[in-house]
């Protein structure tokens, strides 16, 4: 029954993918749609069938967790309809719904992995509760994502399609991390939504109320899933507003305005204790620090101060961005992605001595650079194991791969070594 179920429902989205006009608007011919749609679903598979067989190695049990949730949850429909549509709302703490940021006994925390098992439940209806059915209707709701950022891309590089198509799909984290039934799939989705229609309502001059609604989707997507990345954002969006009414102003701009949220940052707490942004990105490293698994490192552990963030910047800027080591590789996972960040980064040197032209959007590229970096920054403040760490970053590398993939020149490369 499963297998029967799988094969109908491939081939129908594989239809459905053809038809939908965002996809087939994209740049991308058909055959590429399917192509990128399929290797989504793949990689969907693997990650499902490395949580069953290395879960535990890995520290990939959560997918497989959210599917016995959801599982529950499909049954509750049956059993209490009301329940089923309200527990969702329900606050289970005193005082949950206060605890914003908060790592534990918070709403909002609970939020993210809550909205996942009702989605998950959803699927169950039409999957009859099999994992790798739904990893196909997973792979069709996330496709919208990486598509949006094609779309912006290849406006921004008309003629880097096959730099843009390699960056974006074919990243290996990327690919992996964001087709698993995780959060990381539907974030990056938010992200690229918020993206495209505030890019495209800059370039037309006109924010319509379905790019406004979209804008606010893509907000609500990151509220839900991972509500601190709506700080991270916020800045790099406003500069990018900014930016784009005073384009020649776009580099001091930006930076103007995240010295002013930097100093917010710390300082807003006297103004406001529940505000007290330090505490939080304390918190969550503390939270990190009492789990156990096989990837941990050791950090220094951080203080809501100003002198401990900045004491923390080279300790949070390697994890994030050049680490696994070879060192650290203790299984196939580590030793790709060790792989993966080498080329990444011999990519990226390749690019400080071999860069073309820059691009007629670069406000837009400053608001990738910013947004990511800010967003590793955080991770390199917050998280401890070398798994996690790979997997929440995977969703900012298409952000700065691709503008260096599509400014290196090739051609004077092969020149040099020929």
């Amino acid at each position: 029954m499963e297998y029967l179920l799988f094969v109908a429902w491939l081939v129908f989205f594989a239809w459905l993918v053809t038809k939908v006009r965002f996809f087939t608007n994209s740049g991308l011919n058909q055959s590429q749609i399917i192509i990128v749609f399929l290797l989504k679903v793949i990689a969907g598979i693997l990650y499902g069938w490395i949580g069953v067989y290395y879960g535990s190695l890995a520290q990939m049990v959560d997918t497989w967790n959210f599917h016995y949730n959801s599982i529950q949850e499909y049954q509750l429909l049956h059993k209490n309809p009301h329940e089923y549509f309200t527990n969702l709302f329900r606050d289970p703490y005193e005082g949950g719904l206060l605890k914003f940021l908060g790592s534990k006994d918070s709403f909002w925390n609970d939020l993210k992995s809550n909205v996942l098992v009702k989605l998950l439940s959803v699927f169950d209806i039409l999957s009859f509760g099999y994992y790798y059915v739904n990893v196909i209707f997973y792979s069709f709701l996330t496709l919208f994502g990486p598509i949006c950022c094609f779309r912006i891309m290849i406006d921004v590089y008309p003629r880097k399609k096959l730099a843009i198509a390699i960056a974006l799909f074919l990243i290996p984290s990327f690919l992996y991390w964001t087709s698993g039934i995780h959060k990381d799939g539907l974030i990056f989705t938010g992200i690229a939504i918020i993206a495209y229609n505030i890019y495209f309502g800059l370039k037309e001059k006109k924010f319509n109320f379905r790019k406004i609604a979209m804008i606010l989707l893509g907000l609500l997507i990151l509220l839900v899933f991972r509500n601190f990345m709506l700080v991270i954002i916020a800045p790099a969006l406003l500069a990018w507003l900014l930016a784009a009414k005073w384009p020649k102003y776009g580099l001091p701009l930006f930076a103007g305005v995240y010295t002013f949220f930097i100093v917010a940052f710390f300082t807003v707490r006297y103004i406001n204790p529940h505000w007290d942004f330090p505490q939080a990105v304390v918190n969550k490293q503390e939270a990190f620090m009492q789990l156990h698994g096989n990837s941990v490192v050791p950090i220094k552990k951080l203080q809501p101060t100003v002198t401990s963030f900045l004491e923390n910047i080279p300790q949070a800027i390697t994890l994030s961005t050049i680490r696994p080591f070879p060192a650290d590789v203790k299984h196939i996972l580590s030793l790709a992605a060790a792989v993966e960040i080498d080329l990444l980064l011999l990519l990226f040197l390749l690019f400080i001595f071999f860069k073309t032209n820059g691009t007629h959007s670069r406000n837009f590229i400053l608001f990738c650079v910013f947004f990511s970096f800010s967003t590793l920054l955080t991770i390199g403040y917050t998280v401890n194991f070398l798994g996690a760490i790979v997997r929440y970053r995977s969703i900012v590398i298409p952000l700065l791969m691709i503008p260096v993939l599509a400014q290196i020149d090739w051609k004077r490369i092969s020149k040099v070594f020929s």
